[in-house]
Protein backbone atom coordinates (compact mmCIF):
# COMPACT_ATOMS: atom_id res chain seq x y z
CA UNK A 1 0.00 0.00 0.00
CA UNK A 2 1.58 3.49 -0.99
CA UNK A 3 -0.94 6.08 0.20
CA UNK A 4 -1.49 6.41 3.70
CA UNK A 5 -3.21 8.60 6.58
CA UNK A 6 -5.77 11.25 5.27
CA UNK A 7 -4.28 12.47 1.95
CA UNK A 8 -3.26 8.97 0.80
CA UNK A 9 -7.70 8.46 1.25
CA UNK A 10 -8.27 11.16 -0.55
CA UNK A 11 -5.68 10.38 -3.62
CA UNK A 12 -7.32 6.72 -4.05
CA UNK A 13 -10.85 8.43 -3.91
CA UNK A 14 -9.98 10.04 -6.77
CA UNK A 15 -7.92 7.28 -8.45
CA UNK A 16 -10.87 4.97 -8.17
CA UNK A 17 -13.63 7.42 -9.06
CA UNK A 18 -11.15 8.02 -12.47
CA UNK A 19 -11.19 4.41 -13.04
CA UNK A 20 -15.22 3.38 -12.39
CA UNK A 21 -15.68 6.26 -14.83
CA UNK A 22 -13.17 4.33 -17.28
CA UNK A 23 -15.32 1.56 -16.87
CA UNK A 24 -18.43 3.32 -18.05
CA UNK A 25 -16.44 4.98 -20.67
CA UNK A 26 -15.40 1.41 -21.98
CA UNK A 27 -18.94 -0.57 -21.64
CA UNK A 28 -20.44 2.63 -23.78
CA UNK A 29 -17.55 1.95 -26.37
CA UNK A 30 -17.86 -1.45 -26.46
CA UNK A 31 -21.83 -1.22 -27.00
CA UNK A 32 -21.13 0.86 -29.97
CA UNK A 33 -18.35 -1.60 -31.46
CA UNK A 34 -20.91 -3.96 -30.92
CA UNK A 35 -22.93 -2.72 -33.42
CA UNK A 36 -21.14 -1.06 -35.42
CA UNK A 37 -19.67 -4.82 -36.05
CA UNK A 38 -23.46 -6.14 -36.48
CA UNK A 39 -24.01 -3.24 -39.14
CA UNK A 40 -20.42 -3.94 -40.95
CA UNK A 41 -21.47 -7.97 -40.80
CA UNK A 42 -24.63 -7.19 -42.86
CA UNK A 43 -23.02 -4.75 -45.18
CA UNK A 44 -20.30 -7.80 -46.13
CA UNK A 45 -22.45 -10.20 -46.28
CA UNK A 46 -24.85 -8.44 -49.08
CA UNK A 47 -21.47 -7.09 -50.98
CA UNK A 48 -20.04 -10.42 -50.69
CA UNK A 49 -23.36 -11.33 -52.81
CA UNK A 50 -23.16 -8.56 -55.18
CA UNK A 51 -19.72 -9.66 -55.80
CA UNK A 52 -20.13 -13.64 -56.19
CA UNK A 53 -23.31 -12.43 -59.04
CA UNK A 54 -21.62 -10.26 -60.58
CA UNK A 55 -18.22 -12.59 -60.71
CA UNK A 56 -20.65 -15.61 -62.02
CA UNK A 57 -22.06 -13.67 -64.16
CA UNK A 58 -19.02 -11.96 -65.83
CA UNK A 59 -18.21 -15.95 -65.87
CA UNK A 60 -20.88 -17.31 -68.26
CA UNK A 61 -20.13 -14.23 -70.81
CA UNK A 62 -16.53 -15.00 -70.49
CA UNK A 63 -16.88 -18.62 -71.65
CA UNK A 64 -19.08 -17.09 -74.33
CA UNK A 65 -16.83 -14.90 -75.78
CA UNK A 66 -14.12 -17.79 -75.35
CA UNK A 67 -15.92 -19.96 -77.42
CA UNK A 68 -17.27 -17.57 -79.92
CA UNK A 69 -13.77 -14.76 -80.38
CA UNK A 70 -11.32 -17.10 -78.88
CA UNK A 71 -8.03 -16.41 -76.50
CA UNK A 72 -6.78 -13.90 -78.85
CA UNK A 73 -9.37 -11.62 -79.32
CA UNK A 74 -10.17 -11.80 -75.51
CA UNK A 75 -6.44 -10.85 -74.62
CA UNK A 76 -6.64 -7.81 -77.21
CA UNK A 77 -9.37 -6.53 -75.42
CA UNK A 78 -8.08 -6.35 -72.01
CA UNK A 79 -6.53 -2.89 -70.91
CA UNK A 80 -3.28 -2.27 -70.30
CA UNK A 81 -3.82 0.41 -67.15
CA UNK A 82 -4.47 -0.96 -64.01
CA UNK A 83 -7.67 0.11 -61.89
CA UNK A 84 -7.86 2.96 -59.84
CA UNK A 85 -9.12 2.70 -56.39
CA UNK A 86 -9.96 5.59 -54.24
CA UNK A 87 -11.02 4.20 -50.43
CA UNK A 88 -13.20 6.96 -48.17
CA UNK A 89 -12.48 6.62 -44.75
CA UNK A 90 -14.46 6.60 -41.47
CA UNK A 91 -14.62 6.09 -38.01
CA UNK A 92 -16.14 5.64 -34.65
CA UNK A 93 -15.18 6.33 -31.26
CA UNK A 94 -11.36 6.59 -32.00
CA UNK A 95 -11.48 3.88 -34.81
CA UNK A 96 -10.57 4.63 -38.36
CA UNK A 97 -11.74 2.42 -41.03
CA UNK A 98 -12.74 2.44 -44.56
CA UNK A 99 -16.18 3.39 -45.50
CA UNK A 100 -16.59 2.81 -48.64
CA UNK A 101 -14.73 2.86 -51.44
CA UNK A 102 -14.26 4.09 -55.59
CA UNK A 103 -13.52 1.46 -58.17
CA UNK A 104 -12.43 2.86 -61.84
CA UNK A 105 -11.75 0.33 -64.27
CA UNK A 106 -9.55 2.01 -67.16
CA UNK A 107 -11.07 2.52 -70.05
CA UNK A 108 -11.07 -0.86 -72.69
CA UNK A 109 -9.65 -0.80 -75.85
CA UNK A 110 -11.26 -1.23 -79.56
CA UNK A 111 -11.33 -4.17 -80.17
CA UNK A 112 -13.60 -6.15 -82.53
CA UNK A 113 -15.45 -9.56 -81.98
CA UNK A 114 -18.83 -10.55 -81.19
CA UNK A 115 -21.67 -9.38 -78.87
CA UNK A 116 -20.11 -11.86 -75.86
CA UNK A 117 -16.88 -10.18 -75.62
CA UNK A 118 -18.05 -6.60 -75.05
CA UNK A 119 -20.89 -8.39 -72.33
CA UNK A 120 -18.29 -10.31 -70.53
CA UNK A 121 -15.83 -6.59 -70.46
CA UNK A 122 -19.21 -4.88 -69.05
CA UNK A 123 -19.86 -7.62 -66.80
CA UNK A 124 -15.99 -7.71 -65.42
CA UNK A 125 -16.00 -4.36 -64.64
CA UNK A 126 -19.06 -4.31 -62.67
CA UNK A 127 -17.04 -7.78 -60.47
CA UNK A 128 -13.81 -5.94 -60.03
CA UNK A 129 -16.12 -2.71 -58.50
CA UNK A 130 -18.27 -5.13 -56.68
CA UNK A 131 -15.02 -7.24 -55.04
CA UNK A 132 -13.34 -3.72 -54.20
CA UNK A 133 -16.51 -2.36 -52.29
CA UNK A 134 -16.61 -6.13 -50.05
CA UNK A 135 -12.29 -5.43 -49.59
CA UNK A 136 -13.24 -2.25 -47.85
CA UNK A 137 -16.40 -3.62 -45.77
CA UNK A 138 -13.94 -6.46 -45.07
CA UNK A 139 -10.87 -4.31 -43.77
CA UNK A 140 -13.06 -2.91 -42.04
CA UNK A 141 -14.56 -5.71 -40.11
CA UNK A 142 -11.07 -6.71 -39.12
CA UNK A 143 -10.30 -3.17 -37.73
CA UNK A 144 -13.62 -2.72 -35.73
CA UNK A 145 -13.26 -6.58 -34.46
CA UNK A 146 -9.21 -5.91 -33.22
CA UNK A 147 -10.53 -2.71 -31.75
CA UNK A 148 -13.39 -4.50 -30.00
CA UNK A 149 -11.56 -7.27 -28.74
CA UNK A 150 -8.68 -4.83 -27.28
CA UNK A 151 -11.54 -2.74 -25.74
CA UNK A 152 -13.31 -6.07 -24.14
CA UNK A 153 -9.37 -6.61 -22.64
CA UNK A 154 -8.93 -3.33 -21.03
CA UNK A 155 -12.72 -3.20 -19.51
CA UNK A 156 -12.04 -6.28 -17.69
CA UNK A 157 -8.87 -5.20 -17.06
CA UNK A 158 -9.87 -2.19 -14.92
CA UNK A 159 -13.16 -3.84 -13.69
CA UNK A 160 -11.29 -7.29 -12.47
CA UNK A 161 -8.07 -6.04 -11.57
CA UNK A 162 -8.01 -2.09 -10.96
CA UNK A 163 -11.16 -1.55 -9.59
CA UNK A 164 -10.60 -3.99 -6.96
CA UNK A 165 -7.23 -3.31 -6.29
CA UNK A 166 -8.44 0.57 -5.32
CA UNK A 167 -11.30 -0.62 -3.04
CA UNK A 168 -9.08 -2.99 -1.00
CA UNK A 169 -6.48 -0.54 -0.68
CA UNK A 170 -9.00 1.90 0.23
CA UNK A 171 -10.50 -0.46 2.98
CA UNK A 172 -7.19 -0.34 4.11
CA UNK A 173 -6.71 2.86 5.34
CA UNK A 174 -10.14 3.87 6.45
CA UNK A 175 -9.35 0.62 8.81
CA UNK A 176 -5.96 2.58 9.36
CA UNK A 177 -7.75 5.68 10.25
CA UNK A 178 -10.23 4.12 12.30
CA UNK A 179 -7.48 2.16 14.64
CA UNK A 180 -5.53 6.02 14.89
CA UNK A 181 -8.93 7.65 16.03
CA UNK A 182 -9.72 5.15 18.69
CA UNK A 183 -6.09 4.86 19.79
CA UNK A 184 -6.15 8.57 20.32
CA UNK A 185 -9.29 8.07 21.96
CA UNK A 186 -8.40 5.98 24.07
CA UNK A 187 -5.61 7.77 24.94
CA UNK A 188 -7.42 10.81 25.36
CA UNK A 189 -9.96 8.75 28.17
CA UNK A 190 -6.63 7.45 30.20
CA UNK A 191 -5.32 10.86 30.34
CA UNK A 192 -8.59 12.45 31.91
CA UNK A 193 -8.69 9.34 33.89
CA UNK A 194 -5.23 10.90 35.31
CA UNK A 195 -6.16 13.67 35.63
CA UNK A 196 -9.50 12.76 37.62
CA UNK A 197 -7.36 10.72 39.93
CA UNK A 198 -4.29 13.29 40.56
CA UNK A 199 -6.91 16.16 41.12
CA UNK A 200 -9.77 15.04 42.11
CA UNK A 201 -13.64 15.14 39.61
CA UNK A 202 -14.71 18.72 38.53
CA UNK A 203 -16.63 20.42 41.34
CA UNK A 204 -14.83 19.75 43.89
CA UNK A 205 -11.83 20.06 45.48
CA UNK A 206 -9.01 18.42 47.63
CA UNK A 207 -6.65 19.83 49.71
CA UNK A 208 -2.81 20.51 48.00
CA UNK A 209 -0.57 17.50 48.31
CA UNK A 210 -3.46 14.73 48.85
CA UNK A 211 -3.92 12.03 46.32
CA UNK A 212 -5.87 9.12 46.13
CA UNK A 213 -4.48 5.85 48.25
CA UNK A 214 -4.64 3.67 50.63
CA UNK A 215 -7.76 4.38 53.78
CA UNK A 216 -4.65 4.07 55.90
CA UNK A 217 -2.46 6.81 54.15
CA UNK A 218 -6.06 9.21 53.87
CA UNK A 219 -6.36 8.79 57.76
CA UNK A 220 -2.70 9.72 58.31
CA UNK A 221 -3.23 12.81 56.59
CA UNK A 222 -6.22 13.98 58.04
CA UNK A 223 -4.59 13.78 61.25
CA UNK A 224 -2.00 15.74 60.61
CA UNK A 225 -4.35 18.55 59.07
CA UNK A 226 -6.51 18.89 61.66
CA UNK A 227 -6.50 21.56 64.22
CA UNK A 228 -5.16 19.74 67.78
CA UNK A 229 -2.20 18.71 65.84
CA UNK A 230 -1.56 21.98 64.67
CA UNK A 231 -1.27 23.38 69.01
CA UNK A 232 0.27 19.73 70.03
CA UNK A 233 -3.23 18.49 72.73
CA UNK A 234 -6.20 18.06 71.92
CA UNK A 235 -8.93 20.75 70.43
CA UNK A 236 -10.98 20.18 73.83
CA UNK A 237 -8.14 21.42 76.10
CA UNK A 238 -7.30 24.71 74.72
CA UNK A 239 -7.58 27.57 76.73
CA UNK A 240 -9.86 30.40 76.21
CA UNK A 241 -8.30 33.53 74.64
CA UNK A 242 -8.12 36.87 76.81
CA UNK A 243 -10.54 39.39 76.78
Amino acid sequence: MSDTGRAGKIRVERRLLTARHGALLLDRKRHIMVNELERLQLHAGRSRQEWEDRAREGAVWLQRAAALDGRERIEAASPAKPAEVEVQWGGAMGVAYPEDALCQPPAAPPAGGSSALSYAAAAHRSALTAAVRHAAVQRSLLLVSAELAATRTRQRAVEKRWIPRLENELLAIRRQLDEQELEESLRLRWAADRIETTIGPPGRTRAPGKTRGRMSDMILVADNDSPASATGRPLAQRSPPDR
